[in-house]
């Protein structure tokens, strides 16, 4: 008889067992992200989606010898609650009461006598030093260089093998060597000799190229070196093949990806070296000889890279109005299609409606593809986070409901990330209500000012309260940063209620933003509005420095769904001047007849 699916997930456990039995491994530990600690990764590195099923972006799993568990974030719970199910692994919701950190829940799952196994290439080395440091004066063995999924995942796919292309500077108006002198700069200052890079978009963003090994994150498969005389780039010959000649000719060493490994084991034990133990795997680390002084610190790479040049926001700007023209088109349809039978009789669903947003995107003639997986989810889907379609999940669009749209793009001309809910049919009046509390929220962070210094975690509040007020939350964060045609999800900036790594960086001019409020009741129905924020001067005083957001996103909110008497004055005149904005920068690049609908939703708003 066939397995189900969750069947085989049970399977796979079993076998993983077996491994670890052979191993000599009491507990076994599986992180969710690749050598390079990245969020996103390439269908080779997705091992713990491979033994759960789960597919969100964060999560991962302890295996002991008779149980297995699962942690993630508030934006999976209700996904990984329906994928896990029948698998016999237990969901632990991070940061929920009674919920032990995952290395707690090591720590005490581990006796004297035994041991921790884990792929310490998937590691980042800053968690084992959390779980060395718990578990000290035991007698705990470590096995750090066991890969027990790939022992059992006979069909792994191959590691990505794309090749890596130049980004001209005239896109980013910064050359290599500018980027080189700021990041040497940096590294005298804090008194290091060597700085060593495994984030795959700070490479990338240094040397000037874009690759194609991980859906929607235009990275290449990477590790690099910078001292005080030499720049050296660790990349695959065949990934390399395409840029090599520009970068050598900019003094730039090419060595095979895997060399890294032994040049750091036969460094000079004098040099200093900067490095990120949180996005550095151990394997990395534990080659660096023994008696090498290293410094734990953010890449200076990380802050250069979060503030844009002049020159990319501008190319920001002209990407966010050619992707609110789409945006734009996409929304005129879903409020075209609402009453006719194509619609009542189940014959528009979720994957057609992103797949119709993705042909207008690809209209633009420098677009480059998705900067995620789109997020269509219709009526009870949009309370889950981060729903993301597939055929298996791929439902109707559902009529007198809402259908939540977070989707984005990459652009020669920059990265978009914008979320637009949309009525379907009549709304509620719960829907309005909850819709315009989101939208107060989202009007309130974009139009703060504050003194230059300001932290994310500061302005999360502007954005929650409304929210807070009629007693609803939204389990993730307000706002992210986001590249430059690189990954959408970008540090160190961010506005949320808890810190995080690098979370207490202030704001910076050039920084763009995410402000993306939301409120999702399970079974009903997800709200979210999300726009793009750019982080802008607004004035100096004997007070001090002031900033503020200039948004960069550029299409209509639903007028269906606002109440305007929940609007002050002054929030009603934003929204309205918004509105006023977005039809003077898209209205050219529509189609008549969306041109004439946009002319009627963008019409201020009146009590």
């Amino acid at each position: 008889m066939k397995r189900t699916i969750a069947e085989e997930y049970v399977k796979r456990l079993d076998a993983l067992r077996s491994e670890m039995l052979a191993a000599g491994t009491d507990v076994y530990y599986v992180p969710g992200g690749d050598f390079h600690m990245s969020e996103y990764i390439s269908d080779y590195f997705k091992c713990r989606e491979y033994l759960s099923g789960f597919d969100g972006s964060n999560g991962e799993i302890v295996i002991t010898k008779d149980a297995a568990y699962l942690w993630t974030d508030g934006r999976y719970f209700l996904q990984a609650e329906e994928q896990l199910q029948g698998t016999g692994i237990t969901l632990m919701k991070m940061g929920e009461p009674g919920v032990p950190k995952l290395s707690d829940f090591i720590k005490d799952s581990l006796h004297d006598g035994e041991s921790l196994g884990f792929d310490g290439r998937l590691v980042p080395a800053y968690f084992y030093d959390i779980i060395k440091k718990k578990i000290s004066g035991n007698d705990i063995a470590f096995i750090t260089d066991i890969d027990l999924v790939g022992n059992i995942w006979q069909d792994r796919p191959a590691l990505p093998s794309g090749k890596a292309w130049i980004l001209d500077d005239s896109y980013t108006g910064m050359s290599f060597d500018e980027k080189l002198s700021k990041v040497r700069e940096k590294l005298s200052e804090d008194d290091c000799d060597m700085l060593v890079l495994s984030s795959l978009d700070d490479i990338a963003w240094l040397f000037g190229f874009r690759g194609n090994d991980i859906d929607f994150n235009p990275v290449a498969l990477s590790y690099a070196v910078v001292t005080s005389d030499k720049s050296v780039l660790y990349m695959d010959e065949e990934k390399a093949a395409d840029i090599k000649d520009q970068l050598t000719a900019k003094g730039v060493e090419i060595k095979g990806y895997e060399e890294i490994f032994c040049d750091l084991k036969a460094m000079d034990p004098s040099l200093k070296v900067s490095l990120d133990r949180s996005c550095t795997n151990l394997k990395l680390t534990s080659s660096l000889p023994g008696n090498v002084k290293t410094f734990d610190k953010p890449s200076p790479t990380v802050l250069l890279k979060a503030c844009k040049t002049e020159t990319e926001v501008e190319n920001e700007r002209k990407a966010h109005i050619s992707d609110g023209a789409a945006l734009t088109r996409i929304l005129y349809y879903l409020k075209k299609i609402q009453g006719t039978p194509e619609l009542l009789e189940g014959r528009i669903t979720e994957l057609d409606v992103a797949e119709k947003l993705l042909s207008y995107r690809a209209e633009a003639d420098d677009f480059k593809g998705e900067s995620f997986a789109p997020i269509v989810a219709t009526g009870a889907h949009g309370a889950i986070i981060h729903y993301e379609p597939t055929p298996e999940t791929n439902v109707p669009v559902e009529n007198n409901t809402l259908i939540l749209l977070d989707t984005g793009g990459h652009y020669m001309r920059g990265t978009t990330d914008v979320t637009r809910t949309v009525s379907v049919g009549t709304p509620s009046e719960k829907m309005k209500k909850l819709y315009t509390a989101v939208l107060k929220g989202n009007v309130a962070l974009s139009h703060t000012v504050f003194r230059k210094g300001t932290i994310g975690r500061t302005l999360d509040i502007l954005a929650r309260k409304p929210l807070w007020d009629l007693g609803y939350d939204y389990n993730h964060g307000t706002g992210h940063g986001v590249g430059y045609l690189l990954n959408v999800h970008e540090g160190p900036q961010n506005i949320s209620t808890g810190s995080r790594t690098n979370g207490d960086t202030p704001f910076e001019i050039g920084m763009i933003t995410s402000d993306e409020p939301g409120v999702y009741l399970a079974g009903e129905f997800g709200i979210r509005t999300e726009n793009m924020m750019v982080c802008v001067p607004k004035g100096k005083n004997d007070f001090g420095e002031f900033y503020g957001f200039e948004t960069l996103t550029m299409a209509p909110f639903d007028r269906d769904l606002i109440d305007v008497n929940m609007l002050t004055n002054e929030e009603l005149a934003a929204v309205n001047e918004y509105h006023k904005v977005v039809y003077e920068k898209i209205a050219d690049l529509l189609p008549e007849d969306v041109r004439n609908w946009l002319q009627e939703v963008t019409k201020p708003l009146t009590r």
